[in-house]
């Protein structure tokens, strides 16, 4: 069984309420490695984008796990590369990696000094090679920060990722493609896109309310989650993990 353990919009800011919440989501995966095949960590990772919320994330950010990151919409280019990846550099925050025969395409969402998301031609075109080169019977799991569909959550729908059917056109020439996995929305939910599942990670910062859960925008209650995704032959089986802080 391959499993991925999954963690999105840590939002580090200063404070030592963020701080500990990213800690314990961090300390629960951490502590269950040995079952573990990877820790992937869907973008949002500064809260306003500056150079000591990076420096802070490269202090806390520690696994004995093959750790993949990408950024959001809260994150720049050019400090995440700076400070968390020790590059210079403003291009995309792309990453391809084979870890125990399954092929994660971790690619950058964000739209430099926007909100909402699209994946540029050049990031596809990349995706497509990297897929064609490791093999028509890799399993590939692809990951971003932005939603490519509506998921029912007024705010977050209207900065989701557009140019899907751009993504979509990639299932089709590469139908071993088995899921789709985000964040963005801090807000646990599982639906499809293109045929595939698509998972989003709960929120480690917070969560957001639904429609129907109140005015709030915060749904102040709930603790940091973190997603588990499991593959099982093609089959993608996710199960989710409210960590107390």
């Amino acid at each position: 069984m391959f499993v991925v353990a999954h963690i999105s919009d840590l939002h580090f800011n200063g404070t030592r309420f963020n701080r500990a919440r990213i800690e314990s989501a961090l300390n629960y995966v951490n502590a269950r490695a040995d079952g573990i095949n990877a820790l992937l960590i869907t973008g949002d990772i500064a809260d306003e984008g500056s150079p000591s919320e990076y420096r802070e994330a490269h202090r806390v950010i520690d696994s004995p796990l093959p750790t993949l990151i990408t950024v959001g919409n809260h994150d720049t280019r050019e400090g995440f590369r700076e400070f968390v990846l020790g590059e210079p550099g403003s291009a995309p925050v792309n990453s391809a990696r084979l870890i125990d025969g399954v092929l994660f395409l971790v690619v950058d969402s964000s739209i430099p000094g926007r909100n909402d998301g699209f994946i540029d031609d050049d990031t596809l075109t990349w995706m497509s090679a990297q897929i064609t080169a490791a093999g028509p019977d890799t399993r590939v799991l692809v990951a971003f920060h932005h939603p490519p569909v509506v998921i029912q959550m007024t705010f977050m729908d209207t900065i989701r990722q557009t140019g899907e059917e751009r993504l979509a056109e990639l299932v089709d020439r590469h139908p071993n493609i088995v899921g789709f996995l985000c964040g963005h929305a801090h807000s646990a939910c599982v639906t499809r896109f293109a045929g595939r599942p698509l998972c989003v990670a709960p929120g480690v910062a917070s969560t957001l309310n639904l429609p129907f859960e109140g005015q709030d925008i915060v749904n102040r209650g709930q603790p940091p989650g973190v997603a588990f995704h499991m593959l099982d032959g093609d089959r993608l089986i996710t199960h989710f993990r409210s960590v107390m802080f």
